[in-house]
């Protein structure tokens, strides 16, 4: 509204005279004038004419176009706001003003919290054209003034964002119940647990709050969503429904214990509320399909991830198996080899040592068939040094010369050549300082 500031015009300067200091700019004559018709119009003229014509005076005029100004805003009201009232609520009385339903008063119980501040004015504004105490008064119907008490008081709540808040805390017609057995059978899961908690929301502290999502949802969008509302953060407050303190200072005991009483009941509400809330996630979760794929898949995972590793252990332990026993047939097949092997060379060695006493005896048959290398009976003595000269010499010589020498003697009967073979490998001993010539008696 425009401020309109008073202000004095300019004093005249002294000695001003309009007989002196006036000067005309010009004159209009007869031959400068024309005539014309002028015709009344405007609303000023408009107004004069419908008094003239209804006999109305000026009081009577403004009220009457007052009221047809307000049926026409009304009439003419094309908001979505309109829905039909119900005559108990048109009787309710305005002192209990605390258990009435502040959006259903104004015409906006489908918008409810949603409804913003210029549909809340509008829904006032058209209330109060239809149930104004004047225009009441107009039909005869006098002291009739409770429901527009109740319309005051519910814009004075729900503009004022304090008591709004407290309102719509304990709103129950803004809930949404969650869905029965019955109706998940035959509707659809995901929509009809989403209204539930888009409906809930709207407590939310923290934003955006996820979305309910649908069976197309990916793990982690169904996890946020569910740790959001296991720790979901309320600003869910009940002090609308607190007991009026007694505002007597006389009575202070009386007030601290009202307000101890208040304090007490909004905790143990608020408690409920948390309860009801978890309950809700429990029951949700509880018929998810997302849920148990997830459950079904993870455990897939994890069981094949176990089999992979039972397998690998599996195959590990075979092949350790394998080749432990590899390892012991090798060892047996080692131990068979050895013993067979040991038993060969005892066998050979058996045979050597047969070989060796068989060409032993060659080599002393040999002498005993050459008769010591006397003619007649040797004697002891002769005896004695020939055999001795022979162990010396087969002391001296390995089993393969001991072989060589049985192959030379074999078959030999005259007794010079059996003694030149002996008297050959005592030279030759000899020469190699195996033996001493003077360790020799017979073959020297």
């Amino acid at each position: 509204m425009a401020t309109v500031v008073a202000l004095p015009l300019p004093a005249l300067p002294s000695g001003w005279s309009a007989e002196k200091d006036f000067k005309a700019v010009g004159k209009i004559t007869k031959d400068h004038a024309t005539q014309r018709t002028i015709e009344p119009v405007g609303p000023h003229f408009l107004a004069h004419a419908r008094r003239a014509r209804h006999k109305r005076t000026f009081s009577e005029d403004d009220r009457i176009q007052a009221q047809e100004r307000a049926k026409k805003v009304e009439e003419n009201d094309d908001s979505d706001i309109s829905e039909p009232e119900d005559p108990m609520m048109l009787q309710r009385d305005a002192k209990d003003w605390k258990s009435q339903d502040h959006y259903k008063v104004l015409g906006l119980s489908r918008y409810r919290y949603k409804a913003t501040e210029e549909q809340i004015k509008r829904a006032h504004r058209k209330k109060v054209l239809k149930h104004h105490p004047d225009k009441k008064a107009a039909a005869g119907r006098v002291d009739d003034d409770n429901f527009f008490k109740c319309i005051q008081k519910a814009t004075e709540v729900l503009l004022d964002p304090v008591t709004r808040r407290q309102f719509d805390s304990v709103d129950e017609e803004a809930d949404v119940e969650p869905p029965t057995k019955k109706q998940l059978q035959k509707g659809n899961f995901y929509k009809l647990w989403g209204s539930v908690f888009k409906a809930e929301a709207r407590f939310s502290k923290n934003h955006p709050v996820p979305s309910f999502g649908d069976d197309k949802s990916t793990k982690e969008d169904v996890e946020n969503f569910y740790n959001f509302w296991y720790n979901f953060d309320s600003w869910r407050t009940f002090e609308y429904l607190d007991e009026d303190v007694p505002d007597d200072n006389e009575n202070r005991d009386q007030k601290r214990h009202t307000e101890r009483k208040n304090a007490n009941a909004r905790k143990k509400k608020k408690a409920e509320d948390n309860a009801r809330l978890r309950k809700l996630l429990d029951d949700c979760s509880a018929g998810d399909e997302r849920i148990k794929r997830f459950r079904q898949e993870a455990n897939a995972a994890k069981n094949k991830k176990r089999l992979e590793k039972e397998a690998a252990e599996k195959k590990a332990a075979e092949e350790a198996k394998a080749k432990k026993e590899a390892e012991e047939k090798a060892a047996k097949e080692a131990e068979e080899k050895a013993k067979l092997d040991r038993e060969a060379g005892k066998k050979a060695k058996e045979a050597a040592k047969n070989a060796v006493k068989k060409n032993k005896r060659v080599l002393r048959g040999s002498i005993k068939d050459a008769n010591y290398f006397v003619s007649g009976d040797p004697s002891v003595a002769t005896i004695d040094s020939v055999l001795g000269d022979v162990e010396l010499i087969q002391g001296k010589i390995d089993p393969d010369e001991i072989a060589a020498l049985a192959g030379k003697l074999n078959g030999l009967k005259v007794a010079d050549e059996i003694k030149g073979v002996w008297q050959e490998e005592a030279k030759r001993l000899v020469a190699a300082g195996k033996v001493k010539e003077s360790e020799l008696r017979a073959f020297n």
